[in-house]
Formats: structure tokens, sequence, C-alpha cells
């Protein structure tokens, strides 16, 4: 039935060829017949309410939508449906949309104004003052008490992080069409086509069927397009309803970096207790995160973030208390990492300091306080084999000389820095059953056809999943095709986030192929199509039987695996601006096995060098609760000029339940950049705590 061996190989991608030869077409790239061009009118203050709004625009060329064309519930609907689809009175930050208008010319379009009068209020721009919490989250292990009156010596800190923003190479855009039955076809460069799904039934009152979401060719997400699609695809297709003709919203750069989501800003504090030799008594942890106007993801970015915040290491006393609160500047979201990338920042950088105040060597606290397969994690889950901790770390010092390299550094104006972590695969706790995920397969005549709602962003899922499917079901990898990602025809397998996709979803195709061999017995595929007639298997999510969870008291196995890294930085401090600049890079990783080794290097690399840039250069100005740099001249992100070498190396250790033993590995990378190089500039000469570490803020810490 072919040939084997395409797990582990560098096979060329389902979607190269499409992209290389200009054929693979992206939102802007479409059109419909009559099709109108939409924009959205933002508030321009940060709170306060409308009192008044006056269109200055010829009603009978011009589409105008407000609160009052919402035929369903005006809410984009997610987890607490606190956020307006359009504003009616209460606006809550800068860019809150207000009304959408469409005409048939862009440039038309572009002229039309819009006067709002409001009632200003006073806005709040501190997560720490805010009278709103969105969540609230406790983790407790042991009895903290105990393990402070074990200690020797107690070592405090505060870290903080900033916003970051995904800065996708495509911004967000979609294309609503009236299907002519009361319902409308979504068209857009999004990650979760069932999000959207869900969020247009709510907002316009329509049963499944006469909502289809179709995701065409999307450049890149980061998380940016998680969520935030709802919002844009219920703008375009209030509009569309409202005129009965197709409509195109597409944001330009400095409207999709001014109103989506960003990365939330956290303030992240540690007190921990230590004997004389470096073992970890007792961890105690405060963390508050900057939510913005509106719930989002909020919680489930809280929830990430405070079960990975202890680090990869065991300590039988911890403490965790955690918070996001409201402020008055635009929701933050989903970015990659999704909250573990802030506190293991913090902890990262902690662990520096604490082996700074016993006078250690960093490499000796994290090898006596790391994780080892049968520890207990602070939610209470047991590690299992696949715990590699150990492995990454002493593979990533072997790598760079570490210990060698950090003598002859010191004092020369250079610093080597090293970050330990981990990244849970999957939704956290019960939420892989709640998704309850479906994968579908389809026999074809010469293999067979994928059809799952995962989408493909840039990382490789067609590719990956393809993979699986051809090694499972013993054909070759161009014998199996991947249908788009559209709602009218390919199943809900949960949402394109979490590094669920390659085990959670690769894992249900895994299945549905072993099945699909099985009946197929000796035919080959077009063989049984002739004899049996078509076959189509589905397989839905099943917990593994050991993995157990308790959404209220958070305690249990928080994900059925994980990943684990090891990150090395070398900078040079210029002596003149203060520039870090970093010079060498290296990063072991461990995700269970590599499916497509050249497409796991590359999602390392990227999401490394996205790391560094959120590290270093990447801020987000806010002035009265506006980004003020709102544009790719003053949001600085890293280019090869400002990335050094990334050195990856990728070792196996398989999950027995992945898919080949494969987990997922598409966030952790970003996890240990930043408190890698942050650890690189304290061993310079420089005890900064807060990234980005800009020239002014290492000249702040170095004049201290």
């Amino acid at each position: 039935m072919g040939r084997r061996g395409a797990v582990g190989s560098n096979v060329l991608r389902k979607d190269g060829a499409g992209k290389v030869n200009g054929r693979a077409l992206y939102l802007d790239d479409l059109s419909f017949p009559g099709m109108l061009h939409a924009r959205t009118i933002r508030s321009t203050i940060p709170a306060g309410t409308i009192t008044r709004v006056t269109p200055r625009v010829a009603t009978r060329e011009f589409i105008v939508v407000d609160h009052r064309d919402i035929p369903g519930r005006n809410v984009v609907a997610l987890i607490d449906d606190d956020q307006p689809c359009l504003a009616e009175k209460r606006i809550r930050h800068v860019a809150e949309p207000i009304l959408v208008l469409a005409h048939e010319d862009r440039e038309t379009l572009l002229g039309a104004t819009v006067d709002i009068e409001y009632r200003q209020t006073t806005p709040n721009y501190d997560p720490l003052r805010s009278d709103v919490t969105f969540k609230q989250i406790a983790i407790d292990k042991g009895h903290v008490a105990d393990g402070f009156a074990r200690a020797d010596l107690i070592v405090d800190g505060e870290y903080r992080t900033r916003h970051q923003e995904q800065l996708y190479i495509e911004p967000n855009g979609v294309i609503a069409v009236p299907d002519g039955h009361g319902g409308v076809i979504v068209y857009g460069s999004l990650q979760c086509p069932y999000y959207v799904h869900r969020a247009l039934k709510v907002l316009l009152g329509l049963p499944d069927e006469r909502v289809r979401v179709i995701q065409t060719e999307t450049g890149g997400g980061f998380g940016g397009k998680e969520e935030y699609p709802s919002m844009i695809a219920g703008h375009a297709a209030l509009a569309a309803i409202k005129s009965g003709r197709p409509v195109k919203l597409v944001y330009d750069r400095v409207e999709d970096m001014l109103a989506t989501t960003k990365r939330h800003p956290s303030i992240v504090r540690h007190r921990t207790g230590v004997t004389k030799d470096g073992r970890l008594t007792a961890i105690e942890i405060d963390a508050t995160f900057d939510g913005g106007a509106y719930a989002t993801l909020s919680a489930v970015v809280l929830s990430r973030g405070l079960i990975h915040a202890s680090g990869p290491y065991r300590c039988d006393h911890v403490k965790i208390r955690g918070r996001a609160t409201m402020t008055n500047t635009p929701p933050n979201g989903a970015f990659r990492g999704f909250g573990a990338p802030q506190t293991q920042f913090a902890a990262e950088v902690h662990m520096d300091r604490i082996a700074d105040a016993l006078g250690i060597d960093p490499v000796r606290l994290r090898e006596l306080n790391a994780f080892r397969p049968g520890d207990i994690t602070a939610t209470g889950q047991t590690l299992g084999k696949d715990c590699s901790a150990l492995t990454v770390l002493r593979e990533a010092v072997k790598r760079t000389d570490f210990r060698k390299r950090r003598k002859a550094l010191k004092g020369t104006g250079r610093g080597i820095g090293l970050a330990l972590f981990f990244h849970g695969s999957g939704f956290t706790g019960s939420g892989e059953v709640k998704l309850a995920s479906r994968a579908t397969l389809q026999l074809t005549e010469r293999g067979a056809r994928i059809l799952v709602g995962s989408t493909e962003i840039g990382q490789g899922t067609r590719t990956m999943l393809a993979q699986i499917v051809a090694d499972t079901l013993g054909v070759s990898y161009d014998a199996v095709d991947v249908n788009d990602a559209d709602t009218g025809v390919v199943p809900d397998s949960g949402p394109t986030v979490a590094s669920r996709t390659c085990l959670i979803v690769g894992r249900l195709l895994q299945r549905a192929a072993a099945e699909m061999r099985e009946r197929l017995g000796d035919l080959s595929p077009s063989q049984y199509l002739k004899k049996h007639g078509p076959l189509v298997v589905t397989t839905q999510y099943e917990k593994p039987e050991k993995v157990s969870w308790d959404d209220t008291t958070y305690r249990g196995d928080a994900y059925e695996s994980y990943g684990w890294g090891c990150d090395v930085a070398e900078v040079q401090i210029d002596p003149v601006t203060s520039q870090a600049i970093p010079v060498a890079f290296t990063t072991v990783h461990e995700i269970g096995r590599a499916i497509h080794p050249g497409l796991a290097r590359g999602q390392i690399e990227g999401g490394s060098a996205q790391g560094i840039g959120w590290a270093l250069l990447e801020e987000v100005v806010i002035r009265d609760g506006r980004m003020v740099n709102s544009s790719l001249t003053n949001y600085i992100i890293p280019t090869t000029l400002d990335t050094p070498p990334i050195e990856v190396q990728i070792v196996d250790n398989p999950y027995p339940q992945g898919p080949f033993g494969a987990k997922g590995v598409g966030e952790m990378p970003i996890d240990g950049p930043a408190p890698a190089i942050i650890n690189a500039i304290r061993h310079a000469g420089v005890d900064i705590r807060e990234i980005p570490a800009s020239p002014e803020r290492i000249q702040a810490c170095a004049s201290r």
C-alpha cells in the first residue's frame, strides 16, 4: 500500500507550493460580486459614556450599523460575555467599536466622518489598583509557613513584564457574504473557526446551519487571531445582513495594532525559602495580570500562568495566588505561551538571584531542585517518565560550556545566562473533556482526506497531521489530502491553540487511521471503495485513564504531558549606549518526538526570536490609554540583524500517549529567552527585573 516513513522526515509542506507560486489566496485576494468595503468607527476616549453619535455621511450611499442593528445579543461570546460587539453607551477603552460603515468605494469610505460626543470619566491604568477582578485563582501544596520555618535564607523579588504585540505578517480581515436564506458565510484570516461560528450564532440569533465560517490562507496568528476574529467577523456580518451584499473588512497595520489584543502585562512577586546548600523549602508567589477593558481570555491566560509560576522545580510547600484585573486599555488576550512566559520569566530571574544570594552556581541550584520523574507539581500532579528537566539543562550547559564561559566573561561587559522551563500540552485541566473534540478521516481512491477544524497558520498543521495519518494508515504522504477548515464541512476539533494540535488532534487522527486500516484489511483504498463504497471514520476525544483534574480546587493533572526546555543566552552591554546586544543563543527542547524535524526547528527558532524581541526591543507605549507607537516604524521587532545565530537541539523522550510519541511544540519556545537574557545581563553587572530591558532601563538600574 505504498511507502512508509513520513513521521520523522522533512517532507515537503502541504501548503508550500501554493505559497511559493502565489496560488494560495489570502483574505484580501478575495472579491465577490457587489461587494462593499467596511470600516469600524471607534472611541477616542479611554473611559466614559456616549452622549451623541452623528454620522456625516449620505445615508443613501452608506450602510451604517450600530448596536440597534444586532438581531441577537450584543456580546462577543467567549467566556464571560462582557464585551459588546458595538458599544451602546459605556466606553471602557480607546478604540472601542461604536459603528460600522460600509460603502462600495473604499476611498469614499475612508473619507467619511462621524461626530461622537462623550461624557468622560476617570480611567484607571494600574492593574494593582483596579476595582474589577475578572478572575482569581489559588494553588496550594503543603504549608508554606512550615517551609519558611525550615529555610536558612528567604529571598524576595518583584518582576514585571509589559504588553507585546503579536505582529502577524497579515492583519485581521474577513469577508461576510449573505447566504440568501437569512444566514451568513464568513471567510476570514483566523485560528479558530468554531469560536467565530459560536460568536456569530449568539450575535445574529441564528441556528447552527445558518452560520458558516471558512478559514482562508492565514498569514500568522500567535494567538492574536484566536478570539479577536469573532469581533471583526461580527462587524462584517452585521453590515452584510443589513445591506444584503458581501462586505469586506480588512484592518490596516495601524488599526490592527491600536485596537486588537496584546500579551497581558504582569506583576509577579516571589518569596522563596532555601537551605544553605540551595534546596527550596517554600515558594510563595503573588501574580497580577492586566486584563485590559474586558475579560476576553484572561481567566485561562491566568490559569496557565499560575500553573507554571513556580517553574520546573520540586518543592513541598507552595502557595500561589493570582488575579486578572480590569484597566482602561484595549483588552489583552491570547498570545503564544498564554501566561506561562510571564510567570516563568519571574521564576527564572528569581532563581538566579537566589543563586547570587547563596553564592552558588546557578546551574547547581537548578540541578538540585529540577523536577524528576515521579516528582509532584504544585497542583499535585505526579510527573511521568517523559519529565526531562535535568536532561535539557545538562545538554544546554554542555553544548555552551556554560560554567567555563561564565567564569571567562566575568568583568568583561559581557554576560551569560540560562533559563530552565516547561510547558503543558493541550487545554488546562478538564478543558479537553469540555471541548470533546472530533476528527474525521475519509477514504479516497488513493489514500485519505483529513477533515478537522484545526487551522494552518504557518506552523505546519496540514503537513504534520498528514504525516501521522500516512504512517498509521500505511499509505504515502502524498496520498493524504487535507480539507480546508470550513465549519460547513469539517467537525469541531477544538481551537488551534495551547500546543494541542499535534498531541490531541494528531492522536484523534491516528486512532481514525488505525481503525480505517483495520477495516481495509488487505484491500487498497480504491479496491475498498469499489467493493464497499464510501468509508468515513470519526473519532472523539477520550481522556487518558490516569488524568484527573478538579476545576474548583485546582488540584490534579493540569496537563497530560509537558515539554521541557533550556535556553542559554550571551549578551554584550554597549558601554556607550547601554544597549544589551545578544551575541549567542542556544536552546535545547524535549518535545517527545518531532513529527517533522524541520518544522519543529522552525517553531523553536521563531519562538526564540519572538522571545528575544519581548526581552529587549518590543515596547507598547501607551499614553492616555492609547497605543502611540502603532506602526512598524516605531514598534521595534527583531530582524536578522538583531538576533544572534540560534542553535537548536531537539532531544527525544517520547510520551507514550502522544502520536508517535509527540507532544506540543508551538508555545514553549517563547518561555525561556527573556529570563535567559535578563540573567545574562545580571551576570554582566546589571540587576534588571523588568522587560523590555531597554537601554534606558539598563542605565537606570546600573546607576543605582
